[in-house]
């Protein structure tokens, strides 16, 4: 299918940059100063805060489970060695005739990343140079993205997963912050916010995926340049968006208040679990800056989770037949059955999710729960396979995610709601009762309320049985992270 994008609304994304961008081109574009919209932001606030990084850090001093587990995951994986040397390939492309060199981007992304998680947890500044060397080379060369339609993935992935480094490596002696931030938003913003905007006949062509890739970008790139029009506007997309990475086509089908059918289930499991990955993604970051989209309409991601989860866990799940449009003449094309295809598999995608519902919010994750336990301590780029596939997620959620279970009090406790305009508000304390689209039940489903698991104790150690017959890990601790409200009113995105 062609995409078109429109030279006029790119260079509105741009600002005043000049030139012209495409799917199937080079996306260079003349350089205009990231300038701040807000300086309303916490830092570090995308996927990791203070408070994160200081408990890794001391419940990796203290040898505490799983956190120890999840640290030597980090440290075996090649890319968090501070011997890596950066290996820029410009322009990076992905799609199309050009020479398909994006991989040396995501490679070195990866290292990037789990160099600077590494200096976080330890002070040890070797991994930071490593991190902050990488980060100014590709800032240094890179003057634009090229590739086919598979560009946006480029864009998309690679462009939150490197804004998340960059927060990271914010104030660090040598880390060139404001060419890192030109480089993001000159290169990798445009494609992010045309792909989520793009003219076309055929608006529910593109899988969720592709939608979510870019909103999590675009979010990233906001809070990195303390730019509230960008995070609104991935709000806003969540909320109301054309395209599938919206929550209620990302989520078109509720069943039993309990679990959600998502988007690309008939396609494959992969791409299903590479969903919740990057709505979780999008979900994290705007939480840690004091908004609540994983309670948008009655938590209904967690049930999307529990979906998910439960049919890559073996079990039966309800299913309604899906139509989507499919190609330039945007024929309707029935998926009628869930797909097996990639059933199964591992991505590093769950303990994020769990321990934002299960221990956060005092929520039932029966199966996300045994999917957590079934995975075992998460790893990261490189540990999933040598192809993209494998470095979608930046991963070691044992690692970073594992939480306490929240009081009540904490529990009931929730950022602001979204400020966005006309946004819906969801609940996150509780899950009652949802409106289902109509569709057949297939067997196998169990009633599961969003009241809490009764069998997990206030700490969070009755996974023990759970962790211990997986990794061998005998205890389950944590750090809770308590969120101030954010006062300050959210502008909008215009």
């Amino acid at each position: 299918m062609t995409l078109r994008i429109s030279r006029r609304s790119m260079l509105k994304a741009a600002g005043a940059a000049t030139g012209a961008v495409g799917i199937g081109i080079s996306t260079g574009v003349a350089a205009s100063p990231a300038t701040a919209a807000s300086t309303s932001f916490a830092h570090p606030g995308m996927l990791h805060t203070r408070a994160d990084l200081e408990r890794m850090a001391a419940k990796v001093k203290a040898g505490a489970a799983p956190y120890t587990a999840g640290f030597a995951r980090l440290t075996a994986n090649r890319h968090s060695q501070s011997t890596w040397l950066p290996n820029v390939q410009v322009p990076p492309t992905r799609g199309g005739g050009g020479p398909q060199n994006y991989g040396a981007l995501y490679h070195d992304i990866h290292a990037a990343y789990q160099n600077a998680l590494r200096w976080k947890i330890t002070g040890d500044t070797a991994h930071a140079d490593t991190a902050r060397d990488i980060c100014n080379a590709w800032s240094g060369k890179v003057k634009g993205i090229a590739g086919g339609s598979e560009v946006v993935l480029l864009a998309g992935i690679y462009g939150y997963q490197f804004a998340n480094v960059g927060e990271l490596m914010r104030g660090y002696p040598g880390f060139d912050l404001a060419r890192f931030q030109d480089m993001l938003v000159n290169y990798f913003y445009p494609m992010n916010h045309e792909f989520m905007h793009r003219e076309t006949n055929c608006i529910g062509h593109y899988w969720a995926n592709w939608d979510l890739c870019s909103m999590a970008s675009v979010m990233a790139i906001g809070i990195l340049c303390d730019d509230q029009a960008k995070f609104n506007e991935t709000v806003d997309y969540f909320h109301h968006g054309a395209g599938n990475g919206a929550l209620d086509k990302a989520i078109p089908h509720v069943y039993n208040h309990d679990l959600a059918q998502w988007q690309e289930s008939g396609r494959d499991q992969g791409h299903s679990l590479m969903g919740i990955g990057l709505m979780g993604t999008i979900c994290e970051m705007a939480w840690n800056q004091g908004v609540d989209l994983y309670g948008a309409e009655d938590s209904k991601f967690r049930k999307a989770c529990e979906y998910v989860a439960r049919y890559n866990l073996g079990y039966n799940v309800p299913y309604t037949t899906y139509t989507w449009t499919n190609g330039v003449h945007c024929l309707n094309t029935k998926e009628t059955g869930i797909s097996q295809g990639g059933r199964g598999g591992g991505r590093p995608v769950w303990a994020r999710v769990y321990n934002h519902y299960a221990n956060r919010r005092d929520m039932a994750m029966p199966n996300t729960r045994e999917m957590v336990a079934r995975n075992g301590t998460e790893g990261g780029g490189g540990d999933y396979g040598p192809n993209s596939g494998g470095f979608d997620e930046l991963g070691f959620g044992t690692l970073a995610y594992t939480r306490d279970k929240a009081t009540a009090a904490e529990a009931a406790a929730s950022p602001s709601p979204s400020k966005s305009a006309g946004a819906k508000s969801g609940t996150s304390g509780t899950s009652g009762s949802s409106r289902s689209s109509a569709g057949q039940s297939s067997g196998d489903v169990r009633a599961q309320g969003g009241k809490s698991d009764k069998g997990l104790a206030a700490t969070g150690t009755s996974d023990l049985a759970l962790w211990t017959a997986t990794t061998g890990v005998t205890a389950v601790a944590g750090g809770l992270l308590l969120l101030r409200r954010r006062g300050q009113a959210r502008r909008d995105a215009e």
